[in-house]
Protein backbone atom coordinates (compact mmCIF):
# COMPACT_ATOMS: atom_id res chain seq x y z
CA UNK A 1 0.00 0.00 0.00
CA UNK A 2 1.19 3.50 -0.92
CA UNK A 3 2.20 5.85 1.85
CA UNK A 4 3.02 8.78 -0.84
CA UNK A 5 2.87 10.07 -4.39
CA UNK A 6 4.47 12.39 -6.15
CA UNK A 7 3.39 13.01 -10.10
CA UNK A 8 4.52 15.56 -12.34
CA UNK A 9 6.48 17.15 -9.32
CA UNK A 10 8.15 20.42 -10.71
CA UNK A 11 10.42 22.89 -8.88
CA UNK A 12 11.68 25.95 -10.47
CA UNK A 13 13.83 28.75 -8.61
CA UNK A 14 14.26 32.04 -9.60
CA UNK A 15 12.50 33.53 -13.23
CA UNK A 16 13.82 34.67 -16.67
CA UNK A 17 17.35 34.11 -17.39
CA UNK A 18 18.11 33.23 -14.11
CA UNK A 19 15.22 30.54 -13.73
CA UNK A 20 16.63 27.23 -12.56
CA UNK A 21 14.32 23.94 -12.95
CA UNK A 22 15.69 21.91 -10.31
CA UNK A 23 12.69 18.81 -10.75
CA UNK A 24 11.69 18.45 -14.04
CA UNK A 25 8.46 16.62 -13.98
CA UNK A 26 9.53 13.82 -10.72
CA UNK A 27 7.27 11.00 -10.16
CA UNK A 28 7.90 9.02 -7.15
CA UNK A 29 5.69 6.27 -4.92
CA UNK A 30 6.76 5.45 -1.77
CA UNK A 31 4.99 2.17 0.04
CA UNK A 32 4.39 1.94 3.55
CA UNK A 33 6.99 0.04 5.50
CA UNK A 34 9.44 0.61 2.88
CA UNK A 35 13.50 1.47 3.41
CA UNK A 36 14.45 3.63 0.67
CA UNK A 37 17.74 5.46 -0.15
CA UNK A 38 18.16 8.41 -2.12
CA UNK A 39 20.89 9.07 -4.33
CA UNK A 40 22.28 11.27 -6.73
CA UNK A 41 25.05 13.60 -7.56
CA UNK A 42 25.25 16.98 -5.25
CA UNK A 43 22.99 19.26 -7.38
CA UNK A 44 20.88 16.82 -9.10
CA UNK A 45 18.02 17.81 -6.65
CA UNK A 46 17.79 15.05 -3.57
CA UNK A 47 17.96 18.10 -1.05
CA UNK A 48 14.81 19.83 -2.99
CA UNK A 49 13.04 16.76 -3.27
CA UNK A 50 13.00 15.88 0.76
CA UNK A 51 11.97 19.69 1.41
CA UNK A 52 8.90 19.08 -0.97
CA UNK A 53 8.02 15.75 0.66
CA UNK A 54 8.36 17.12 4.23
CA UNK A 55 6.06 19.90 3.58
CA UNK A 56 8.71 22.37 4.09
CA UNK A 57 8.57 23.89 0.43
CA UNK A 58 5.89 24.10 -2.19
CA UNK A 59 6.64 22.74 -5.53
CA UNK A 60 5.77 24.86 -8.90
CA UNK A 61 3.81 22.36 -10.24
CA UNK A 62 2.44 18.90 -9.61
CA UNK A 63 0.97 16.54 -7.30
CA UNK A 64 1.80 15.61 -3.73
CA UNK A 65 -0.37 13.16 -1.95
CA UNK A 66 0.31 11.45 1.64
CA UNK A 67 -1.94 9.17 3.74
CA UNK A 68 -5.13 9.87 1.11
CA UNK A 69 -4.39 13.93 1.57
CA UNK A 70 -3.67 16.06 -1.32
CA UNK A 71 -0.80 18.24 0.30
CA UNK A 72 -0.51 21.10 -2.71
CA UNK A 73 -3.57 22.43 -1.94
CA UNK A 74 -3.43 22.47 2.10
CA UNK A 75 -2.52 25.54 4.23
CA UNK A 76 0.42 26.31 5.73
CA UNK A 77 -1.20 25.81 9.12
CA UNK A 78 -2.87 22.37 7.65
CA UNK A 79 0.83 21.58 6.25
CA UNK A 80 2.14 22.41 9.49
CA UNK A 81 0.07 20.40 11.76
CA UNK A 82 0.57 17.39 9.11
CA UNK A 83 3.82 17.30 9.17
CA UNK A 84 4.22 17.00 13.10
CA UNK A 85 1.90 14.36 13.44
CA UNK A 86 2.66 12.15 10.23
CA UNK A 87 7.16 13.25 9.45
CA UNK A 88 10.26 13.12 11.16
CA UNK A 89 13.73 14.48 10.62
CA UNK A 90 17.27 13.51 10.39
CA UNK A 91 19.73 15.94 9.44
CA UNK A 92 23.44 15.80 8.68
CA UNK A 93 24.07 17.99 11.53
CA UNK A 94 21.75 16.75 14.51
CA UNK A 95 20.89 19.91 15.21
CA UNK A 96 20.21 19.76 18.94
CA UNK A 97 20.19 21.98 21.74
CA UNK A 98 23.03 21.88 23.55
CA UNK A 99 21.53 22.72 26.81
CA UNK A 100 18.98 20.00 26.86
CA UNK A 101 19.53 16.45 28.22
CA UNK A 102 19.00 13.90 25.45
CA UNK A 103 15.54 13.60 26.90
CA UNK A 104 14.39 16.69 26.62
CA UNK A 105 15.57 17.17 23.17
CA UNK A 106 13.92 13.79 22.01
CA UNK A 107 10.61 14.80 23.96
CA UNK A 108 10.83 18.03 22.58
CA UNK A 109 8.49 17.55 19.41
CA UNK A 110 5.70 16.28 21.87
CA UNK A 111 6.27 19.23 24.02
CA UNK A 112 5.53 21.24 21.02
CA UNK A 113 2.57 19.34 19.65
CA UNK A 114 0.94 18.77 23.45
CA UNK A 115 1.75 22.42 24.79
CA UNK A 116 3.45 21.42 27.27
CA UNK A 117 6.04 18.27 28.37
CA UNK A 118 3.75 14.96 29.53
CA UNK A 119 4.93 11.77 32.07
CA UNK A 120 3.68 9.80 29.07
CA UNK A 121 5.99 11.62 26.80
CA UNK A 122 8.64 10.94 28.84
CA UNK A 123 8.28 7.88 28.72
CA UNK A 124 8.45 7.18 25.28
CA UNK A 125 10.98 9.46 24.71
CA UNK A 126 13.32 7.05 27.35
CA UNK A 127 12.15 4.00 25.69
CA UNK A 128 13.44 5.25 22.57
CA UNK A 129 16.79 6.39 23.79
CA UNK A 130 17.32 2.85 25.17
CA UNK A 131 16.93 1.52 21.91
CA UNK A 132 19.31 3.17 20.63
CA UNK A 133 21.73 2.22 23.01
CA UNK A 134 22.03 5.53 25.25
CA UNK A 135 19.79 4.30 28.57
CA UNK A 136 22.93 5.71 30.32
CA UNK A 137 23.11 8.90 28.50
CA UNK A 138 19.56 9.94 29.35
CA UNK A 139 20.07 12.77 31.60
CA UNK A 140 23.68 13.89 30.03
CA UNK A 141 23.49 17.46 28.45
CA UNK A 142 23.82 16.93 24.69
CA UNK A 143 26.62 18.87 24.03
CA UNK A 144 28.62 16.24 26.19
CA UNK A 145 27.44 13.57 23.99
CA UNK A 146 30.13 11.85 21.21
CA UNK A 147 29.41 12.74 17.63
CA UNK A 148 27.47 9.42 16.89
CA UNK A 149 25.56 9.62 20.26
CA UNK A 150 24.31 12.43 19.05
CA UNK A 151 23.30 11.11 15.66
CA UNK A 152 21.20 8.50 17.49
CA UNK A 153 19.05 11.17 19.92
CA UNK A 154 18.30 12.68 16.47
CA UNK A 155 16.84 9.27 15.51
CA UNK A 156 14.83 8.86 18.61
CA UNK A 157 14.05 12.53 18.30
CA UNK A 158 12.49 11.88 14.55
CA UNK A 159 10.53 9.11 16.38
CA UNK A 160 8.83 10.55 18.95
CA UNK A 161 5.46 11.61 17.42
CA UNK A 162 5.10 7.96 15.74
CA UNK A 163 5.48 9.21 12.18
CA UNK A 164 4.94 7.05 9.22
CA UNK A 165 7.67 8.56 7.29
CA UNK A 166 11.00 10.09 8.73
CA UNK A 167 13.07 12.29 6.40
CA UNK A 168 16.78 11.43 6.46
CA UNK A 169 19.00 14.07 4.88
CA UNK A 170 22.33 12.45 5.31
CA UNK A 171 22.39 11.24 8.37
CA UNK A 172 25.45 9.46 8.72
CA UNK A 173 27.95 11.86 6.77
CA UNK A 174 29.48 13.48 9.64
CA UNK A 175 30.31 9.95 11.41
CA UNK A 176 33.15 7.36 11.06
CA UNK A 177 32.27 4.03 9.67
CA UNK A 178 31.47 2.34 12.63
CA UNK A 179 29.34 4.61 13.84
CA UNK A 180 27.42 5.60 10.74
CA UNK A 181 26.88 1.57 10.29
CA UNK A 182 25.54 1.48 13.74
CA UNK A 183 22.95 4.31 13.58
CA UNK A 184 22.04 2.47 9.72
CA UNK A 185 21.51 -0.78 11.70
CA UNK A 186 18.99 1.00 14.16
CA UNK A 187 17.34 2.76 12.09
CA UNK A 188 16.99 -0.85 10.12
CA UNK A 189 15.49 -2.40 13.36
CA UNK A 190 12.80 0.20 13.93
CA UNK A 191 12.04 -0.09 10.16
CA UNK A 192 10.92 -3.75 11.06
CA UNK A 193 9.76 -4.03 14.19
CA UNK A 194 7.15 -0.57 13.95
CA UNK A 195 7.17 -0.23 9.82
CA UNK A 196 8.24 3.35 10.14
CA UNK A 197 8.92 4.37 5.93
CA UNK A 198 12.62 5.41 5.93
CA UNK A 199 13.50 7.91 2.58
CA UNK A 200 17.27 8.61 3.65
CA UNK A 201 19.73 10.57 1.42
CA UNK A 202 23.34 9.56 0.95
CA UNK A 203 26.28 9.45 -1.24
CA UNK A 204 27.38 6.39 0.59
CA UNK A 205 26.93 3.54 -1.49
CA UNK A 206 27.49 0.84 1.57
CA UNK A 207 25.07 3.06 3.49
CA UNK A 208 22.76 2.90 0.72
CA UNK A 209 23.11 -0.68 0.76
CA UNK A 210 21.48 -1.53 3.71
CA UNK A 211 18.53 -0.34 2.24
CA UNK A 212 15.64 -2.43 0.38
CA UNK A 213 15.49 0.43 -2.28
CA UNK A 214 17.57 2.65 -4.13
CA UNK A 215 16.55 5.63 -5.78
CA UNK A 216 18.28 7.63 -8.17
CA UNK A 217 17.95 11.27 -8.33
CA UNK A 218 19.70 12.43 -12.06
CA UNK A 219 18.53 15.66 -14.30
CA UNK A 220 15.46 16.48 -11.97
CA UNK A 221 13.85 13.05 -12.62
CA UNK A 222 14.39 9.80 -10.37
CA UNK A 223 14.92 6.09 -11.51
CA UNK A 224 14.76 2.69 -9.19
Amino acid sequence: MSLLTVTNLVKTFGSGDTETRVLRGLDLTLEKGQMAALLGPSGSGKSTLLTILGTLMHPTSGGHDMLGVDLTTASDAALTTFRNLHIGFVFQFHNLLPDFTALENVVFPAAIREGRETAAARSRGADLLTRMGLAERIDFPSANLSGGQKQRVAVARALMNAPELVLADEPTGNLDRASALQVMELIGQINREEGTTFLISTHDEKIAATCARQIVVGDGVVSG
